[in-house]
């Protein structure tokens, strides 16, 4: 199991993802979230396949979701999902990632 936080910014949203896979061919999300894009996310996903998420060679249904519900592209919660995915399936080991804005 993984569990990432992901703390959106300026929109003031956090999203908590809990990712539970078996094995590296199957991964389950669990989303907590008040933003009601990623909301509608987590109510179409299925049981995603970690090989097609972690790349962009095939078909990613978390790029495809974000694409047909979530308007903003800089969103950081698509990486988190992916990240969550690739760690609770054995792809990856757990590091926290930052993006850090300066103006």
């Amino acid at each position: 199991m993984a569990k990432v936080t992901v703390e959106s910014g300026i929109c003031g949203f956090t999203t908590t993802i809990l990712a539970k896979a078996p094995d590296m061919f199957s991964c389950n999300l669990t989303i907590e979230t008040s933003c009601s894009n990623i909301q509608k996310i987590a109510a179409a996903m299925d049981t995603l396949n970690p090989l097609d998420e972690i790349s962009f060679k095939g078909h990613s249904r978390l790029r495809e979701l974000f694409g047909q519900y979530c308007p903003h592209a800089a969103c950081p919660v698509l990486p988190g999902m992916v990240k969550a995915v690739e760690v609770a399936a054995g792809l990856a080991l757990p590091q926290d990632a930052h993006i850090y804005v300066e103006k």
